[in-house]
């Protein structure tokens, strides 16, 4: 058992989530705790994270959401935990990127075994992110490789972070993205209600793309929330 790794609980079940807790650290790991999909977003993003605990039913954002939000930059173990019986939950937290799943209720020791066998998989190999380098819809094309992007016939000329927020969102078409969530992936840095660069930068790609010919509903600002690529 490697006791220096450090476990993420992301469940909102509160009872639940601290009685793993409790039994985790009982076992020498290093437990944090969220009880939300967004704030469990955040907090997964962190390298420090070796495994995450995943519940499905989330508030805010669900499993599946965070999971698929999560892959696109990390490849941290993540063991869901769905509800018994539940097959098509199962099938798709794989097909997002899911390393192993439990039913609840499920036995602590078996939790472990799992647990300890996902961690010596992940020492013993690094697996890369298979990331895109192209993006397309509807006529709108991003190249990472070559930082260009474009509508029709008209180059976009934008700055590395209006690229990497256009990028970003492009790449979760219709899916909300938090402010947070943008600010870590995209500003690289915490998110402060008080700071309106993100907007700023949002509002300069839109009037990009719609100077090119494309519909201003394209980005969508989801007030009290964050931002949606349509």
């Amino acid at each position: 058992m490697d006791c220096t790794a450090r476990i993420l609980v992301i469940e909102d079940d509160v009872a639940l989530n601290d009685q793993l807790t409790e039994l985790l650290q009982g076992r020498g790991y290093t437990v944090s705790q969220c009880f939300d999909g967004e704030q469990g977003l955040l907090a997964a993003l962190a390298p420090s994270v070796d495994l995450i605990l995943l519940d499905v039913m989330l508030p805010v954002r669900n499993g599946f959401s965070l999971l698929k939000l999560l892959r696109q930059s990390q490849q941290t173990p993540v063991i869901m935990l769905t509800a018994r019986g539940a097959e098509e939950e199962r099938i798709k937290g794989f097909s997002q990127g899911a390393d192993d799943y439990l039913a609840k209720p499920f036995s602590f020791t078996e939790l472990v075994l799992r647990i300890e066998a996902l961690l010596r998989r992940a020492r013993g190999q690094v697996t890369a992110v298979a990331d895109a380098v192209q993006l397309e819809y509807q006529e709108l094309w991003l190249d990472r490789r070559q930082q260009q992007a474009g509508f029709r016939q008209t180059r976009l000329e934008l700055t590395p972070i209006q690229f990497k927020l256009l990028w970003t969102l492009m790449q979760n078409r219709g899916e909300v993205l938090s402010k947070p969530f943008l600010y870590q992936q995209v500003l690289e840095r915490e998110f402060s209600r008080y700071d309106r660069s993100l907007d700023m930068h949002l509002s300069r790609v839109r009037r990009k793309l719609i100077e090119a010919g494309m519909g201003a509903t394209c980005l969508q600002t989801v007030h009290g929330t964050g931002y949606l690529f349509k």
